[in-house]
C-alpha cells in the first residue's frame, strides 16, 4: 500500500516554489536535485540535445531509454523498468541520496518526469519528490534564468544508494491475466482514445485494449495551459471510474504515460494503485489466446460497488 506521505503531498511543485528553493540551497534545508527528463519518442537524441542548449540551472539529465528503462526484449514492453541496482547506481553517481528532495521536469506534459517520480517511489526513496508543474515551458514563461552545457558534476555518494523495492506498486502480465473479469479490479488504459478503442495503432503490432479496461487519457489530467488540474477535479473523475475497486491497475503503451495517471490517483487519495509496467506493448506481444484483445468502448453499466452497496 502506498504510504500516507505520498497521498498527503501534492507531488507537483510550482515554478515559484522551485525558484525559492534553489535560492535557499545550502541554508540548512534538505539537498535539492533538479532532473531534466525531456525525451521525444520519435527523436531519442533530442532530449539531451535540448538539455545542452538550455536547462534549469544545475539540473542533471536522465534519459528515458538509457537511465529510466532497461533493454527491450521479446516480452516486457517497449520501456521495461530499469534494474533497481542500476537505477540506484545512476542516482549514486549523481550524488542523490535517499533523503534528498527531487524535482523532475520535461516538455511532454509531465509524462517523462512522472516516470522518474514513480521509479523513485518504487525503489523506496525517502525524500520528497515532485514533478515541476507546467514543465520547462513554465520555467521559461516565468522568465527565470537558464543555463547551457552540462551541469557541474556533484560528488558521487560515499555511501551508495540502497534500493528498497516496493513490489506492491507494480504488476506483471501474469497478475493482469489473473484479474481479468474480476469485478473488484479496475483497469485504466491511459492512452489516447483512438488507440484504446482500436481505431488506430501507430506503435504496437495490435490495436485495442485489455478486456474490461476503461479509458482515461493521461493528458486529460492537464488543463488548457498544460498545468495539472486541481485535486477536486481529479477526484471527481476517479471516483466516477474506480470507486469501490479493491485494486486499480493502470497501463498505457509502455509504462511511461500511465505514470501521470498513477500520480493523479495518489493525489486523489487512492492507495490501491498498481502500474502494469509492461503495459500494452507487453500485453500484445503474446498470442491472443493468452492475452485477449478488446476493441470499442467498455462500459460502466455494471460498476464496481463498495461494501455498502
Amino acid at each position: 500500500m502506498v504510504s500516507s506521505r505520498i497521498s498527503e503531498q501534492s507531488l507537483y511543485m510550482e515554478v515559484t516554489e522551485l525558484k525559492e528553493q534553489l535560492k535557499r540551497q545550502g541554508q540548512g534545508q534538505k539537498q535539492l536535485h533538479v532532473v531534466d527528463c525531456r525525451f521525444w519518442l520519435d527523436q531519442p537524441a533530442k532530449g539531451y540535445e535540448s538539455y545542452l542548449i538550455e536547462h534549469i540551472p544545475n539540473a542533471i539529465y536522465m534519459d528515458l531509454d538509457r537511465d529510466l528503462s532497461s533493454s527491450r526484449k521479446e516480452h516486457g514492453g517497449r520501456h521495461p523498468l530499469p534494474e533497481p541496482e542500476q537505477l540506484a547506481r545512476t542516482l549514486t553517481l549523481h550524488g542523490i541520496s535517499k533523503q534528498d528532495t527531487v524535482v523532475a521536469y520535461d516538455e511532454q506534459g509531465g509524462a517523462m518526469a512522472s516516470r522518474l517520480i514513480w521509479l523513485l517511489q518504487w525503489i523506496g526513496h525517502e525524500g520528497d519528490v515532485y514533478v515541476l508543474d507546467g514543465g520547462y515551458a513554465a520555467w521559461q514563461q516565468a522568465g527565470v534564468v537558464s543555463e547551457a552545457g552540462t551541469a557541474s558534476p556533484r560528488a558521487e555518494l560515499k555511501q551508495p544508494y540502497e534500493p528498497n523495492v516496493r513490489s506492491e506498486l507494480v504488476v506483471g502480465v501474469e497478475h493482469v491475466r489473473s484479474k481479468l473479469g474480476n469485478p473488484t479490479v479496475r483497469f485504466i488504459d491511459s492512452r489516447e482514445h483512438v488507440r484504446y478503442i482500436g481505431e488506430v495503432e501507430p506503435i504496437d503490432p495490435k490495436a485495442g485494449h485489455i478486456p474490461g479496461a476503461l479509458n482515461r487519457f493521461w493528458r486529460d489530467g492537464l488543463n488548457e495551459q498544460g498545468y495539472v488540474r486541481r485535486n477536486n477535479e481529479e477526484k471527481a473523475v476517479w471516483h466516477h471510474l474506480v470507486d469501490g475497486a479493491e485494486e486499480i491497475i493502470v497501463y498505457c503503451g509502455s509504462g511511461v504515460t500511465a505514470c501521470p495517471n498513477v500520480l493523479s490517483l495518489w493525489r486523489s487519495g487512492f492507495q490501491n494503485v498498481k502500474l502494469y509496467a509492461g503495459s500494452w506493448s507487453d500485453w500484445c506481444s503474446y498470442e491472443e489466446s493468452r492475452s485477449p484483445v478488446a476493441t470499442g468502448e467498455a462500459s460502466l453499466n455494471d460498476p464496481i460497488k463498495d461494501s455498502e452497496g
